[in-house]
């Protein structure tokens, strides 16, 4: 049996949109990609507003966790590498030697949103669906 295509999602502390991307993909088309998310300077924990939104969703998230992208150069093979940071941050990784194809999704952070708790609930939604379209659009362009 064939490998499904490995999709990398790179951000810089993978723990909102990477593992967004992540874990749309696997709900959308998991049985067809294998979908990861990694991070140059991945936190702790992903962050609990990604995976409310996630849940809200009906989106499961209980395999979600940073990762750092040494856990892939060099050591698996990844088809798509999709940095998702916004081009103005510094340490969002920008070179994929190691991917067959490299797609950008410039997408702001989340997790740089100030106000209530609500209204950053909802800046979280925003980016949940900005990157629900875009894994739904590229799957469309993939043609599976």
């Amino acid at each position: 049996m064939d490998r499904k295509p490995r999709v990398l999602f790179l951000c810089t502390g993978n723990s909102a949109r990477s593992q967004m991307a992540e874990a749309l993909l696997r709900h959308h088309a998991g049985d067809r990609f294998e979908a990861c998310s990694a991070g140059m300077q991945p936190k702790d924990f992903v962050n609990p507003f990604t995976l409310r939104v996630l849940n809200e969703i009906g989106i499961d998230t209980s395999t979600l966790h940073p990762k750092h992208t040494r856990e892939f150069l060099g050591k698996a093979s990844v088809v798509y590498a999709i940095p998702v940071c916004n081009r103005a941050e510094e340490a969002c990784p920008r070179l994929f030697p190691f991917a067959l194809h490299t797609l950008n999704w410039p997408i702001d952070d989340p997790a740089a949103a100030i106000g209530t708790d609500e209204e950053r609930l909802n800046v979280f939604r925003t980016t949940r669906d900005t990157i629900d379209a875009r894994v739904r659009q590229f799957l469309r362009e993939e043609g599976r």
